[in-house]
């Protein structure tokens, strides 16, 4: 019996997010999300600096018309990219709110990597110089490096007199 109570639990379940994602699915082509997406695709041309869908100071001459434009674009059964094409036709390229991913525009996708990857590769290589030219600088004793690391006795005495004077014997 509980056996066939999870399987139909489970069945319910499966149905109820089967109507959730139908639901979602529903919406996202619905006109006024369109217009939505749209709008957050496109920018208010009349120096705001805002997207079309957020353009909200007071008094704009252009959103209104704009936002019409694009509602009557939407009506007319045009496709998203016929609607950007036409409206960077008609307000130029700037009216995008991301530069296309073609021809002389791609820079715009392509420089800010390069940059990136640029200055890293250049401060990997100054630490590589740095490193280097520092291993060059340090002199090198003579002797083997036991005889090299060893201090001689007027300064092991110094070193024992600060120690001494200091406390710093580890007897605190």
């Amino acid at each position: 019996m509980s056996r066939m109570l999870r399987s139909s639990w489970f069945k319910a379940m499966e149905a109820a997010l089967l109507a959730v994602l139908v639901c979602f699915s529903l919406g996202a082509s619905d006109a006024g999300a369109r217009f939505t997406d749209l709008g957050h695709r496109l920018m208010c041309t009349c120096g705001c600096s805002q997207l079309l869908g957020e353009c909200n100071h007071v008094g704009c001459p252009e959103s209104g018309r704009e936002r019409r434009e694009l509602s009557d674009a939407i009506a007319a059964g045009k496709t998203d990219q016929q609607i950007l094409d036409w409206f960077a036709a008609k307000y130029g390229a700037t009216v995008l709110a991301a530069p296309p991913g073609s021809g002389f525009n791609l820079v715009a996708w392509i420089a800010p990597i390069a940059v990136f990857v640029s200055a890293l590769a250049g401060t990997i290589l100054l630490i590589r110089h740095w490193a280097k030219t520092k291993r060059l600088a340090t002199p090198v004793a003579a002797g083997t490096g036991a005889e090299a690391s060893l201090p001689d006795t007027a300064e092991q005495e110094r070193i024992e007199r600060i120690r001494r004077e200091t406390g710093a014997d580890g007897g605190f």
